[in-house]
Order: structure tokens, then sequence, then C-alpha cells
């Protein structure tokens, strides 16, 4: 039997798409401090603002405290836009990172396959800048953060507490 379309069959109009302000569709509803969305009218954590233009330097610092809180979602978001906005030469670093974030969220949310596959899709994305150090990022010790978290997950992590560190000791560095 063939699914059938919402209200397909029935006197109801098709329920209304949430749009944001250019009429894209987006969906509103709240979520979790995993992304998850949450029932219309719940209280959820706010979200990290779309095309945000940072700094590498300031990206990798709020992508940090947003770990470091519990919210890898938040902390994909904002590497998400800097992977978008970054130079060409740049932006496999910045999808790596952003993968990286996005599979410390699905170990968290107890999804142990897509978490690890992402785990490992972004430490090999990101292993090409291992030599150059780019913005003191911790090329190496991501690497080897996100294959050991691949390796052991079994169930749903807790997120601040599996966090990783960006960068070295020394912290970002603004390349320019």
């Amino acid at each position: 039997m063939a699914a059938r379309a919402p209200n397909e069959g029935t006197d109801e109009a098709p329920a209304a798409r949430d749009r944001d302000p250019e009429g894209r569709a987006r969906n509103a509803r709240p979520r979790d401090g995993l992304g998850r969305p949450l029932p219309y009218g719940t209280p959820g954590v706010a979200r990290q603002p779309e095309g945000v233009e940072r700094s590498p330097r300031e990206a990798l610092t709020e992508a940090q405290d947003l770990l470091d809180r519990g919210l890898p979602f938040h902390a994909h978001e904002v590497l998400e836009d800097a992977w978008k906005m970054s130079p060409e030469p740049e932006r496999q670093l910045w999808r790596g990172l952003a993968q990286l974030a996005v599979g410390l969220t699905h170990a968290a949310r107890g999804n142990t396959k897509g978490g690890a596959a992402l785990l490992l899709r972004g430490a090999g994305a990101i292993a090409p800048y291992a030599d150059t150090v780019p913005y003191d990022i911790d090329v190496p010790g991501l690497a080897d953060w996100a294959r050991d978290l691949a390796d052991r997950l079994d169930g749903p992590v807790a997120a601040a507490g599996n966090a990783p560190r960006l960068c070295t000791a020394k912290g970002p560095q603004a390349a320019d």
C-alpha cells in the first residue's frame, strides 16, 4: 500500500511550512541542547545564528565555548559558517572540524554508528593540515580524539565530558 501524503483524502488544509525572513523553508520548532526538535511551545536552547562572519579566532573560541558547555550541535553551526566562508585552501579543514562537532552530537544522542562515521570522516578531512597547524588547531590531537571516541562508542556519551580541545595550549591565533 502506498503511503499517503499528509492531509491527503481529507478536507484539512495542508500545514503551513515555517519560513525564514528570506522565505526559505526553515523549521522553527525549539531545539534541545543537542539540536533535536522539541514540541512547539516548549522552551528550548537558543540556536546559533546562521551566516555569521567570524574571524578564524572568533569561530574557534566560540565553538570551543559551546563544546565545553555540552552544545556540540551549536558548535557545529559555528564551524559550518566558518567552512562556508573560508578561502578554498582551508575549506576542508573547517568542514572536518564541523564534522567532528556533529559526530560528537550524534554520539551524545546515542547514534553510535552515525557518530563514529562522522568522527572518522572529520579526522580524515583535517589530517592533511597536520603539518601546517593553522590557527594553532591541534590537528593531530583532534584526529586522535576522534578515532578514540569512535572506537569506544557503545551508547550515548556526555557531550561536555567528551568535548575535544580544538587548539593547542597557545590557543587560536589569527593567521593574518
